[in-house]
């Protein structure tokens, strides 16, 4: 797949893009063996994140490559809009469909899949399900479950930040959804770095939610309460950095207080660019949208069979991507100012790992 910009995607005949894939081999030979494409859907949180926005990008890119329609569905923060929506999709399609879901709250995870399964739908979840949640109590429709080592990369962006305030002095930290796993993770990976950094000091943590509004307004009150004591901000994600940075730029304080972020959007990649944020780190939410789908597809479809996959297939991490000063041109250049390529076919290629689970404490 060459690469060609984002913007000339959206100007692209999905139509035209389902021709040249509908003339592959194995798509041809699987349709004329009586296989009916699935519905392809799509369950995130908001279109106003840059991070899902990009995430659907890629989840429209794979559904044009076969032919297959694309349905995106939007929680906005609602759990239980996004089970009752996924569940009339389950009903309109009657089942024959590949589900990729960020469910809002671990807890709709289970209720999620089990509409599936009832359905005989395809599911795959991201990020979020209760850890005794397994695709293998579910075969063969709960096809696998992605996240990223929460733990890990919130540890590097602590440690990322605390590099580019000199390792001694101040922050302040903003945290996601309380029952949100990754949320979780990323706060314990924070801990972790500030054990290891005595020099380091916590001034204050505070839940936003994910949300660029909540950020500003929580940094806003932190800038007027500790003054030049904040030498740095955390944030659990990108979109939540951002609105850190807003509050900064507002007092002209941006690229004097370095920020880091979490999801590698435009904005903060552009950031990083800038200089007025250390770090942020890259889940690719494209090639997440794209590749789920491509999984759940697959499948469907029978081109493998999800039972017969090992444990590290079913329950993995994907591949993350700490952008630092030290490589952000490059990864601008290469996954900002161009659609990735990605090979849909290569469904286990950025496999890292079988999740692990750690028995960590809620946000609070």
């Amino acid at each position: 797949m060459n690469k060609m910009s984002r913007r000339g995607f959206l100007r692209t005949s999905a139509g035209a893009a389902a021709a040249a894939m509908l003339a592959s081999t194995n798509l041809s030979r699987l349709l004329a063996q009586g296989k009916e494409l699935p519905t392809l859907v799509t369950s995130i949180r908001s279109l106003t994140n840059p991070y899902h926005n990009t995430w659907n990008l890629g989840a429209r890119f794979f559904a044009a490559s076969v032919g297959a329609e694309h349905v995106t569905l939007l929680t906005e923060g609602n759990s239980e809009k996004g089970i009752a929506d996924i569940k009339s999709m389950l009903a309109k399609t009657g089942g024959k469909m590949v589900l990729d879901v960020d469910p809002n709250d671990s807890p709709d995870a289970r209720p999620i899949v089990e509409a599936c399964v009832d359905a005989g739908a395809y599911v795959i979840t991201q990020w979020n399900k209760p850890d005794d949640l397994h695709p293998w109590d579910f075969n063969p429709y709960y096809v696998s479950h992605i996240s990223f080592d929460g733990i890990r990369y919130g540890k590097e962006t602590a440690e990322a930040l605390f590099k580019a305030i000199g390792g001694k002095g101040g922050i302040v930290a903003l945290g996601g959804i309380p029952a949100n796993v990754p949320a979780v993770e990323r706060r314990a990976g924070l801990d972790m770095a500030l054990e290891d950094n005595p020099d380091m000091e916590l001034l204050d943590w505070q839940i936003a939610n994910w949300s660029e509004t909540e950020a500003f307004d929580k940094v806003a009150a932190w800038l007027t309460r500790f003054g030049s004591d904040v030498k740095g901000i955390w944030a659990a994600n990108d979109n939540m950095a951002i609105g850190a940075l807003e509050a900064l730029r507002q007092e002209g304080l941006a690229g004097e207080v370095p920020v880091t972020g979490i999801d590698g959007t435009k904005l903060a990649v552009e950031a990083v660019l800038a200089g007025e944020a250390a770090a942020t780190v890259a889940w690719d939410p494209f090639w997440q949208g794209g590749m789920s789908l491509s999984i759940g597809f697959k499948a469907f479809m029978g081109e493998f069979d999800p039972a017969a996959e090992p444990e590290e297939h079913r329950e993995f991490y994907g591949t993350g991507v700490l952008v630092t000063a030290e490589n952000v041109e490059d990864f601008y250049n290469n996954n900002v100012l161009d659609v990735p390529r990605i090979d849909w076919d290569d469904i286990w290629g950025r496999v890292t790992g079988q999740i692990e689970y750690r028995d960590l404490k809620s946000e609070s």
